[in-house]
């Protein structure tokens, strides 16, 4: 089973570069962030073409939004809020692995809770997600936890640690509270898996870079991470830097899990 998982940045604006995604991938399932649009003007006729025949989403006009499009029909399906209403989570479990999806809160630009309400509500978020699995699942469960977690932790995550260590995505406080989430239940980095932590592995690289190809000043900020119990089942991942190229980009790129049946 291939899954991606994808910040697209506005899924009708960015169709043709999910067809293309599709077209030179054939993934079973794609996790979406950001799909910045409602539910009922969520495109479904054009997914469902694209041979994806269930869709699940749980969207909002002109921000946020999470979807999840299969080609296995999913035996269930849940939307979970625990913060306010923004869209934020969706789960779906597709033969015995429950998949969540999520958009963690991106936590504005000052790293101080006092300054700013939504550095505060990042934090806040991602302690409840935490709180939410150590109640409702327990390490037994096959579970991945993926999407656009907004949160780089090791140092070779981005271009320069050192220099980003004040900035929102790669502050002390963020990466001890995203790795302590990921221990609550043992959850396996897939990315450090597979790449020794030495190694620069980037998902996401700004707008703001013009030439961001040359500088390479990328981020790990979207993540897939699997339960102990699927650990013999990974076989490989791999992040489609090249998708940064493509016209009228997301910011991010897809980054790919591929599982043993």
């Amino acid at each position: 089973m291939k899954i991606v998982t994808w910040n697209i940045n506005s899924i009708r604006l960015r169709l043709s570069l999910l067809k293309k995604l599709i077209e030179e991938h054939q993934p079973d399932v794609i996790c979406l962030q950001e799909i910045k649009v409602e539910d009922l003007l969520f495109p479904l006729d054009s997914i469902s073409e694209l041979g994806y025949k269930y869709l699940y989403y749980s969207g909002q006009k002109s921000y946020h939004g999470v979807a999840i499009l299969s080609k296995i029909q999913a035996t269930d399906n849940f939307i979970v809020e625990f913060y306010n209403e923004d869209k934020r989570h969706i789960a779906v479990k597709i033969k015995d692995i429950e998949i969540h999806n999520f958009y963690i809160p991106a936590g504005g630009d000052i790293p101080d809770i006092k300054e700013n309400p939504k550095f505060k509500h990042k934090l806040e978020y991602i302690d409840l997600a935490q709180n939410w699995f150590t109640t409702n699942r327990s390490k037994q469960d096959k579970i991945i936890v993926l999407g656009d977690l907004n949160i780089a932790p090791h140092e070779h995550d981005v271009w320069s640690s050192k220099q980003l260590k004040n900035v929102v995505s790669h502050t002390g406080i963020e990466r001890e509270k995203l790795i302590n989430f990921q221990n609550s239940l043992e959850f396996i980095d897939s990315a450090r898996h597979f790449m020794p932590m030495d190694q620069k592995l980037y998902t996401w690289w700004s707008y703001r870079n013009l030439d961001w190809l040359k500088s390479d000043r990328g981020r790990r900020l979207d993540h897939i991470w699997v339960s102990a119990n699927l650990k013999g089942r990974m076989k490989s991942i791999y992040s489609l830097k090249d998708a940064r190229s493509w016209t009228q980009p997301s910011d991010h790129v897809p980054y790919i899990l591929e599982l043993h049946e």
